[in-house]
């Protein structure tokens, strides 16, 4: 079993402490394999070579980064658990760390992958944008693969979703807390 840290958005974690996040998709690396062709690299991919299996495979662990901040009052201060530090009776508010900076002795978050396969962006099913930890609204088209392909252009820039990249679809299930 391997350890591994992965970043995730206040919004996402929220999603993962509720329950209602248990998939999250990244972009396959390609310059992991530079030279390859198009056709080359889909038979890479998708037999999922040990050498670029960023996320591991089924039975490793994923430790939780997050935005924080460690030094306010001794206190250990997440983005994600909203609120304020106002709200908390201090003076003023933290300054924010990026979740890259997070070490792994803060993380609070683990997770054990499930699944590990790759894909291309738009094959997302309706369950797995839930699995995601997106909702429908309620009306066609806006159901929970529309909130998705929303959120995924949100991250990654308008037109994102369009240029639908090869990703890796990581499973898991919540471990810590």
């Amino acid at each position: 079993m391997k350890e591994r840290p992965i970043l995730f958005s206040a919004p996402m974690v929220r999603a993962i402490l509720d329950g209602s996040k248990t998939q999250t998709r990244r972009i396959v690396n390609i310059d992991r394999t530079v030279g390859a062709s198009q056709e080359k690299l889909a038979g890479v991919i998708l037999n999922q070579s040990p050498h670029i299996r960023p996320y591991g495979v089924a039975g490793d662990r994923l430790w939780v980064r997050e935005t924080f901040n460690a030094d306010w009052c001794e206190t250990l201060l997440f983005a994600a658990d909203g609120g304020s530090a106002k709200d908390a009776g201090y003076s003023s508010e933290p300054k924010w760390k990026p979740s890259i900076f997070m070490p792994r002795k803060l993380s609070r978050i683990d997770l054990e992958v499930t699944a590990v396969r790759v894909e291309r962006l738009q094959e997302i099913s309706e369950e797995d944008a839930k699995a995601e930890g997106c909702k429908a609204l309620g009306l066609r088209p806006f159901n929970a693969r529309w909130a998705y392909r929303n959120l995924w252009q949100e991250i990654n820039g308008a037109g994102s979703w369009d240029l639908n990249p090869w990703v890796w679809v990581i499973e898991f299930r919540r471990i810590r807390p």
